[in-house]
């Protein structure tokens, strides 16, 4: 048996890690794995931290030491519970954040330029001579955030760039933030032409843009997400949609994932994105290196670089 520490990765989409870890590490891919006895000798664990992660496969390793999330986002993992085992949890800290801004802002112009619908209007031969299409300009457009962490702030820099007027809301003030936050939820979204959902998803945020909020953006408002499908709630925003209560919605994210493509076979006036808001290719080299810079110090005795707060 080797004498190397032994790491699992979780998810089939990080098998790409392995080759390059396997360098260092004896590396289990688990979807791969037919030995279960193996897992009691695993030390680390890498994870996308979107997916979550069942207390019996911790409890399968009992020399797991780090929960080694490759992803800026850890809500997969009950981290009070991990901790409460000894085990340290670390993630891709602001590795992604300016990208999922520039994808939200694409898909705000996508949605407000009707680049989507014109690009299908060329395609089937439908444009015709002396027809134009009017879209919406975003000169003076309203954009309201929900949750002014290092997305919504990247997005409100953007916006402000781009003519619009920003307010934002979270449940906590930031007394230094460069854009005004009102008081409410519905608030927010009956003031917004187009609400961008930022906000880092737990356990007391599902569902928070509620049918409520859905109808206070109203018939004439864009729903963008690109935090978390869990923080919508998408049965009412599938209902707004249909009925016209919503104008319009452009999701990176869903309640589940992969979506369903069939849930969105009749819903109208809508962009989908399939969960690509942060990948990109210097994204993701920056969480190679800071995975490989978490692995180092926990083998190295040392703190770690980027834990979850």
């Amino acid at each position: 048996m080797s004498d190397r520490p032994v790491i699992a990765v979780v998810q089939p989409h990080l098998g790409l890690l392995v080759p390059q870890l396997s360098q260092h590490y004896d590396m289990i891919a688990l979807w791969e794995e037919k030995d279960p006895p193996r897992l009691a000798e695993v030390s680390a664990l890498i994870m996308a931290g979107e997916f979550r992660l069942p207390p019996e496969l911790i409890d399968q390793m009992p020399k797991l030491g780090l929960i080694a999330c490759f992803t800026v986002g850890y809500d997969g993992v009950d981290v009070a519970a991990v901790r409460a085992r000894g085990i340290q949890v670390c993630h891709a800290h602001d590795a992604n954040h300016e990208d999922v801004a520039d994808h939200a802002i694409g898909m705000i112009l996508a949605q407000r330029r009707a680049i989507v619908a014109g690009d299908r209007m060329v395609r089937a031969g439908e444009w015709k001579r002396g027809a134009k299409m009017i879209t919406g300009s975003l000169d003076g457009a309203r954009i309201g955030i929900v949750g002014l962490g290092s997305i919504g702030a990247a997005v409100a820099r953007r916006a402000e760039v781009m003519r619009m007027e920003t307010r934002w809301w979270g449940p906590n003030p930031k007394p230094d933030a460069a854009w005004p936050r009102v008081d409410t939820l519905e608030e927010l979204a009956a003031w917004s032409d187009i609400l961008v959902v930022a906000a880092r998803a737990h356990h007391d945020n599902e569902k928070m843009i509620s049918a409520a909020v859905i109808d206070a953006l109203g018939p004439e408002g864009l729903l963008v997400n690109v935090a978390r499908g869990q923080v919508v709630n998408e049965d009412a925003l599938i209902a707004a949609l249909r009925d016209g209560r919503l104008g319009a919605a452009a999701l990176d994210v869903y309640a589940q994932e992969p979506t369903p493509a069939e849930r969105w076979a009749d819903v109208p006036n809508t962009i989908l994105t399939p969960h690509t808001g942060g990948a990109t290719d210097a994204a993701v080299r920056r969480m190679k290196e800071m995975l490989l810079a978490n692995l180092t110090a926990f083998y190295a005795g040392e703190p770690l670089p980027t834990p979850v707060p």
